[in-house]
């Protein structure tokens, strides 16, 4: 760490001006969230753009990701709003929230949803070899967005996935809204004993996974009941996260403990994902299990999941605290850019696969096809954004000149 500030009196984890390693942990988890799309082309999962031939083993990869990614993303964002919420009123962190998050949410949907979701009904067609008129797709598809017609009745956070992969930044937007009494209360006197109650828990070797508990809860009370993607079951649990990570960083013990505790988080994050990949080649029906919550192992797996997802976003935090925190121009550039880079990186993908699926290549060279290709278009579209002031803005970067490196504890 660099120049410290510390608040809340000794309690609370020193607020470093530049903690490098969290702006290098966002930019990992964009480029991560950037393949798990990429692959979800030649996948055996649903998604939007889909090639014929399809690849079991990126089927167990993208799987095995998707139990940790997002959990990841949200955790790194809340320890962003401890910062924020130093240096700002409560006021001050509510507008810019919706400068950075829900403007770049709406203007994003409007722009990409249609072009995607045309594509979508035409790979069904051409490359699926089913015969949906559009007006049946678009009957199929728009009653999962419409609360008034949800299988899940009353209103449910589902409606956000109007926007496709935009529906991250929708969450982001509703959690930092909706959390905000909380993170005041936390960061006040009662807040502060609360969770010095849990650092003490936490001196403890391995004492990091008492906030296991309100994730497997989620997982097996609430998820039965609401098990659609992006339900209220997802919204839930993916908010524990975030709260989580301004919990991180409220408490230097915990801070501390995460990092001392790396390698046997590790441990058993990666015991507990061997365990569900050894049953799922003895041939058992572990996801199967996962998805339905009338048999008892599905609450097995739903707790499983709990903790592989806590293991992993604290695993690579730790990691992260040991051996990233430096800067280079390279940082910088991409810190700046992270966010519009996510906003178009899923339509550039959709666009791009939706041609290269039709090629008579093999899933390799059509994988390295996309990846390259999107990932050029994608930096292009950034590169054309942050140099236009209107453009700047609608897609949550300051407006203006290029900005300057912001400060790492304030990059989200």
């Amino acid at each position: 760490m660099k120049k410290e500030i510390t608040s809340q009196g000794t309690t609370s984890a020193p607020v470093s001006i530049r903690l490098h390693y969290l702006d290098w942990l966002r930019v990992i988890a964009i480029l991560m969230v950037f393949l798990f799309h990429a692959v979800h082309v030649f996948d055996q999962g649903g998604w939007h753009i889909k090639n014929a031939e399809q690849s079991e083993i990126l089927t167990i990869a993208i799987i095995l990701i998707g139990l940790w990614g997002m959990p990841f993303f949200f955790m790194v964002a809340g320890s962003a709003s401890w910062f924020a919420l130093q240096r700002r009123t409560p006021r001050q962190y509510a507008v810019e929230r919706v400068k950075r998050l829900l403007i770049p949410y709406l203007v994003g949907t409007l722009l990409f949803s249609p072009l995607q979701y045309y594509l979508w009904w035409m790979n069904t067609v051409q490359v699926r070899g089913q015969t949906w008129t559009f007006q049946e797709f678009l009957a199929f598809e728009l009653p999962r967005f419409n609360p008034l017609l949800l299988r899940a009745p009353g209103f449910s956070p589902i409606w956000m996935g109007v926007g496709m992969h935009l529906w991250f930044v929708g969450f982001l937007f509703a959690f930092a809204m909706v959390t905000l009494p909380l993170f005041r209360w936390l960061k006040g006197e009662a807040g502060q004993r609360l969770i010095g109650r849990a650092a003490r828990l936490c001196a403890r070797r391995g004492g990091v996974f008492i906030f296991v508990v309100p994730l497997v809860l989620l997982q097996v009370c609430i998820r039965p009941f609401a098990p659609l993607e992006h339900d209220w079951a997802d919204f839930l649990y993916q908010m524990a996260f975030f709260i989580l990570g301004f919990i991180l960083y409220a408490h230097k013990g915990i801070t501390q403990a995460v990092r001392r505790d790396g390698w046997l988080i590790f441990g058993v994050g990666t015991a507990i994902v061997a365990v569900l990949l050894g049953m799922y080649l003895a041939d058992l029906p572990v996801i199967e299990w996962g998805e339905d919550p009338s048999v008892l192992q599905y609450y097995g797996i739903q707790a499983l999941v709990g903790f592989v997802a806590l293991s992993y976003t604290l695993t690579l935090l730790s990691f992260g605290m040991r051996f990233l925190d430096f800067t280079n121009r390279w940082l910088r550039y991409a810190q700046e850019n992270v966010l519009p880079f996510f906003v178009v990186h899923q339509p550039v993908i959709v666009g791009i696969a939706y041609f290269v699926v039709q090629w008579d290549l093999g899933i390799l060279p059509k994988l390295l096809i996309v990846v390259a290709a999107s990932f050029a278009v994608a930096i292009g579209l950034t590169e054309l954004i942050r140099r236009v002031g209107v453009l700047r803005f609608m897609f949550g970067l300051k407006t203006g000149q290029p900005a300057r490196l912001k400060a790492a504890t304030d990059s989200r």
